[in-house]
Formats: C-alpha cells, structure tokens, sequence
C-alpha cells in the first residue's frame, strides 16, 4: 500500500466546504473518514461540504449530543461526534459494526477515542487551524492506495 497525501489551504468555511464537496466525488461505498482536529477547527464544516457533494440538499449539523446524525444522499452518510463518549464499550454498544461495514460512508470526529474498533484502512483528514488566521486552515487528506 502507498500512502497519497493531498493538501489544501482554506481561508474560510466556504472554501473548507468547497474543498470536501469535490473530495466527496471520490468517496465510495464503505469508505470510513476520520476527521482530526481541535474543537472549532472546522470538522462539522468538513462534513457539511461531503454532505453537499453527496447530493444532500439539507442542514447538517454536529451530532455532540446525539451521537450521529444520518443523512440520505446518494451514498448513506453517517456522521459520529464520539468526543463525549466514554470509551469503545459504548460504541459498541450502540452498534457502530452496523455502519462502519454498511452500505454508506462514515465520518468520524474524535475517532482515537475509538480507534480500537475502526479497521487499518480508513481516510485520515487533518484540520489544523491557523494561530495568526482565524480564518485560516490546513485540511491535509491522506489515503492508502493499492500499489
């Protein structure tokens, strides 16, 4: 396997979302996203431009409290806030099998809180927020290709 690296700058959250509508055109069935990055770096935003360029027209919003919010689109998303959760236990709980090896595309926030149940081959987005720009972000998207 290869590791692919693709790196963006954002300078608003327009451009973040404009950048993961067109990385969403890539995405496919059983994908898994994990989404990196501190509180307010723009992960919510991230999904929202995935949900856009997966064909979904409504209000996507972060699932803190709920856990996961699903939206249809052409693939099933399901997008996971677990940065409350506790640990894997409640994870699986819930059962998150059932989506991690579904039929749509996940997208994770926190996932090192769950990093145990996840498989090897996932995406891995990285956020970081600029400490001059507040506006700013560095969305790095790494993947593992055949080789």
């Amino acid at each position: 396997m290869v590791k692919q690296l693709e790196h963006y700058q954002s300078n608003s959250r327009e451009e973040t979302v404009t950048i993961a509508e067109n990385f969403a055109k890539t995405l496919q069935k059983g994908d898994i996203v994990c989404l990196y990055g501190g509180l307010g770096a723009g992960k919510t935003a991230f999904v929202s431009g995935v949900a856009k360029g997966l064909g979904y027209q409504g209000y996507t919003s972060s699932p803190t409290f709920t856990l996961m919010n699903e939206y249809i689109a052409a693939l099933p998303i399901y997008h996971f806030d677990v940065y409350r959760i506790a640990g894997s236990d409640e994870m699986e709980a819930v059962g998150i099998d059932d989506y991690l090896f579904g039929d749509g595309v996940c997208l994770i926030e926190w996932p090192d809180k769950i990093a145990d149940l996840l498989p090897e081959a996932v995406i891995r987005v990285e956020i970081l927020k600029s400490s001059t720009d507040e506006n700013q972000r560095t969305i790095t998207i790494e993947r593992e290709r055949g080789s």
